[in-house]
């Protein structure tokens, strides 16, 4: 099949573009606002973009607020800082309770159940019960324009300028033993996909 997505004539039940970007990590991101009140929120269009210095991104679509921005946006912009924190099996009912659109008041690290620990750098809380924590500080947001006004995203850049790592997860050889920690990545729809011992393969890059 063939179509053009700004016609949205691909004549399925659901937009499949979702479902053929995969999988996707989940960038889990906690933060606080000016007053203090954390916030948390998973982020399926996640990724690292650089090494030196090492950077991620998220982008976010529009919110509720009167201002049109998530909870998660609003706060970094304002602030500055927001940590990353790996979504694993473990957490998944956790990490996708936390989705849930839930007005800047409301703690969602205290409405599902987690604990929030403090950060070595940054403001924002990390979270305990995920092995690996990214400290990041600001950069940039970059607008990127929609066919509508609901269509708009803000993609939210951040250098990682500190990374826990749980001793649990490191091996006799030095390296993180990502069977270890189970994390679970995005799929189309409502699928997800998790890392363990049998999906992993090995390739070496050619000399």
């Amino acid at each position: 099949m063939f179509y053009e997505p700004n016609k949205r004539n691909h004549g399925l039940r659901k937009n499949p573009f979702n479902s053929l970007i995969l999988p996707r990590p989940i960038g889990w991101i906690s933060s606080v606002d000016k007053m203090g009140v954390a916030n948390l929120a998973p982020y399926s269009f996640f990724n690292a973009v650089s090494y030196q210095p090492p950077t991620v991104m998220f982008s976010a679509g529009v919110g509720t607020g009167d201002d049109r921005l998530k909870d998660s946006v609003r706060n970094i912009e304002e602030t500055g800082e927001f940590v990353c924190n790996l979504a694993t099996w473990d957490t998944r009912e956790q990490m996708n309770h936390s989705s849930i659109g839930a007005g800047p008041e409301v703690d969602e690290i205290a409405l599902v159940g987690l604990t929030p620990i403090a950060a070595n750098l940054v403001k924002a809380p990390r979270i305990a019960e995920s092995p690996v924590h990214l400290e990041c500080r600001h950069i940039k947001t970059v607008e990127i324009p929609g066919w509508s006004e609901t269509d708009n995203y803000k993609a939210i850049f951040g250098e990682v300028i500190g990374i826990h790592i749980d001793d649990d997860v490191i091996n006799e050889e030095g390296l993180v033993d990502i069977r270890k920690m189970a994390v679970i990545g995005r799929l189309g729809y409502n699928d997800y996909a998790r890392v363990d011992e049998e999906s992993i393969f090995s390739m070496k890059r050619p000399e």
